[in-house]
């Protein structure tokens, strides 16, 4: 069996906000295996102990770019190791040259886009340089760039933490922004279950199950019970099962949105800055406490 470290328990309460002693547990049974931790909390405490899909976990900035047709769009993230830094206006200017980089040549992937030319030299020999100028690391983590089916909308929140650039036919512009401003607050997963990747599907199943054997539900029901479990959530993660942010009666559905405005969703893109990545955690006092025994010796 693994050994469970003060650290394991820590980066499993930060994704989950379970207690303590209730991550540490979990652990011990998982063998050490996180995401296995994550279930059988998610088991015992229920949804509540799964939030590690929308916490930020480290420093940057999204920057969107559109064209003035609004047909031709692309994002990018780069991130960074503070947040003094993501504030820092040439990094701020460096993202969004690197936005209206991606639109204007497309390039394959983040090499391709390390390689262009940009005000003179590459966009790695630019980064490089900024590296020094700043004193902090920073790496260019995606982009993605769309050629609308319909028209672009964007939206960028949270001091350039969220992003999203949504393809819609039909409406109008203010139906455009409310489903970006949807988007970047409820973070659907796809745009309908066809989206959802299955072992996320698979994961919920296993955890309905669970949780209904657990509640001391009957074998023969347990496929059921799952089978509702794993509905609802397809419904609460796929952006035109969502019941949308601004319904008036707090059950119109954005699929109901857009059939009531003519409308229809091409696809959308959603960037949380540092979403799946380890923040780095640094213990100053051990910092201190080792450099001064260095010293020492």
């Amino acid at each position: 069996m693994a050994e469970v470290t003060a650290g394991m328990v820590k980066e499993l309460r930060e994704k989950t906000d379970a207690p303590m002693m209730e991550c540490k547990k979990a652990l011990a049974e998982a063998g050490g295996d996180m995401a296995k931790a994550e279930e059988i909390l998610r088991v015992k405490l229920g949804s509540k102990a799964s939030k590690a899909a929308s916490r930020v976990t480290a420093e940057g900035m999204v920057a969107v770019h559109v064209d003035a047709a609004g047909t031709l769009a692309a994002m990018v993230e780069v991130n960074c190791e503070t947040d003094f830094v993501a504030k820092n206006d040439d990094f701020q200017a460096f993202v969004r040259n690197l936005a209206a980089l991606v639109a204007q040549k497309n390039p394959a992937d983040v090499a391709a886009l390390s390689a262009l030319p940009i005000g003179g030299s590459t966009v790695e020999a630019t980064r490089t340089a900024l590296i020094g100028k700043i004193g902090e690391n920073m790496a260019i983590r995606r982009f993605a760039r769309i050629a609308a089916r319909g028209r672009i909308a964007s939206y960028v929140h949270g001091g350039s933490k969220i992003g999203v650039l949504v393809d819609v036919t039909g409406g109008d512009a203010e139906l455009g922004k409310d489903l970006a401003m949807h988007i970047a607050a409820s973070k659907p997963k796809s745009l309908d279950a066809g989206g959802v990747p299955q072992e996320l599907v698979d994961s919920e199943r296993r955890i309905a199950i669970e949780k209904a054997r657990e509640a001391g539900k009957p074998e023969a029901m347990l496929q059921k019970i799952a089978e509702g479990s794993v509905q609802k959530f397809l419904k609460e993660n796929t952006l035109l099962g969502q019941v949308f942010v601004k319904a008036a009666d707090g059950k119109q559905t954005i699929e109901q949105l857009l059939k009531a405005k003519g409308a229809a969703v091409n696809g959308f893109v959603l960037y949380v800055v540092g979403e799946g990545i380890e923040k780095r955690q640094s213990d100053f006092a051990a910092e201190v406490a080792a450099q001064a025994a260095a010293a020492r010796a």
